[in-house]
């Protein structure tokens, strides 16, 4: 079904291999529409609790595919018709979404990163602020992440140098939750993944809306908002085996829903 992309769903687990590594795992306007696609059949799949996104061979994404820009490209075009729609898709979807950056993470890469809810870090991973070097401002949503994490007088610092941010800069920034050696990469990852996959996936679902909410309400209206997420996860059965494990003493067994 996929070309550039691997997607595979494994106990709750949808993952999402960006498979272009001889190219860094640039994007292409397939890989833009085909991440698109899988994000979406990762949200509609009941089975899925948690997606994660990762790169195939020693890099995450190194952003666009210089190859497929022309003198003629409408960049704000290319925006609005594909990695727009891939963002959104991200930003939008109520599952938790980690990346997994194995190693440079550069331009737009970066921004899908910055997109995800949780970013684990290879010891040997690194972002790249790299818009400027091409004379460009940063994109695919890139400012509205970074300026929420790091602040406004660290994004433009970040984005005007264009300097290159290790992972362990990345964890003192909060741009990575985690980083982790690569000897133990793929058992730490998978161990994250499925702690999460183990928690009330509604609730989290309702956390990320309620989060990004706020940045357009009055106090008084997300508050409201507030009210409102609660009486929703009020209803579930995650909440109902909360309580009952709570009061039989015993650790809880979620099922997401």
């Amino acid at each position: 079904m996929y070309e550039t992309i691997k997607y595979s769903v494994h106990d709750q687990v949808a993952t999402i291999i960006l498979n272009r590594p001889e190219n860094l795992n640039a994007f292409t306007l397939k890989m833009n529409h085909e991440i698109t696609i899988a994000i979406k059949q990762a949200e509609r799949d009941i089975t899925v609790r948690v997606i994660v996104i990762t790169g195939e061979g020693r890099a995450f994404c190194s952003g666009q595919d210089l190859s497929e820009v022309t003198e003629e490209m409408d960049h704000g075009e290319v925006l609005r018709t594909r990695y727009g729609p891939m963002i959104k898709q991200i930003h939008c979807c109520e599952k938790p979404i980690i990346a997994a950056v194995n190693g440079v993470a550069a331009g737009a890469g970066f921004s899908l990163a910055l997109a995800c809810d949780f970013r684990l870090m290879s010891e040997k991973a690194s972002y790249a602020q790299a818009f400027i070097q091409v004379g460009l401002i940063p994109d695919s949503g890139n400012l509205f992440y970074l300026s929420k994490i790091v602040g406004y007088a660290k994004a433009l610092e970040i984005s005007v140098f264009g300097e290159r941010i290790n992972a362990e800069q990345s964890l003192k920034l909060g741009l990575a939750n985690k980083t982790i050696q690569m000897d133990s990469w793929e058992e730490e990852v998978a161990a994250y993944t499925k702690h999460i996959a183990k928690m009330p996936t509604k609730a989290i679902g309702i956390i990320k809306r309620t989060l990004k909410s706020s940045y357009d309400l009055t106090f008084n209206e997300f508050l409201e908002r507030e009210a409102f997420g609660q009486r929703i996860v009020g209803q579930t059965n995650d909440h109902r085996e909360g309580i009952t494990s709570f009061l039989e003493k015993r650790k809880p067994t979620f099922n997401g829903n």
